[in-house]
């Protein structure tokens, strides 16, 4: 796969929770660094996510918001 984005990160699919229309997908880039994502439940099957195989989380955006504990 190649894409613009730079900012990919593969990992382990270690949550998977399907809403009514989207579902919530947490990737484990790290030990203990999670990446979640809310993606539609359509999506979810088309990439034949499962909790326990790999994933990429790509991440391109202009904005990045930033905050403190306090």
């Amino acid at each position: 796969m190649k894409l613009s984005a730079r900012n990919q990160f593969k990992g382990k699919v270690v949550g998977l929770e399907k809403g009514a229309v989207n579902g919530v997908v947490k990737i484990e880039i790290a030990p203990d660094v999670v990446i979640t994502s809310v993606i539609t439940n359509a999506s979810i099957e088309e990439l034949g996510l499962k909790e326990g195989g790999e994933a990429i989380a790509v991440i391109k955006a202009s904005n990045v918001m930033v905050g403190t504990e306090g």
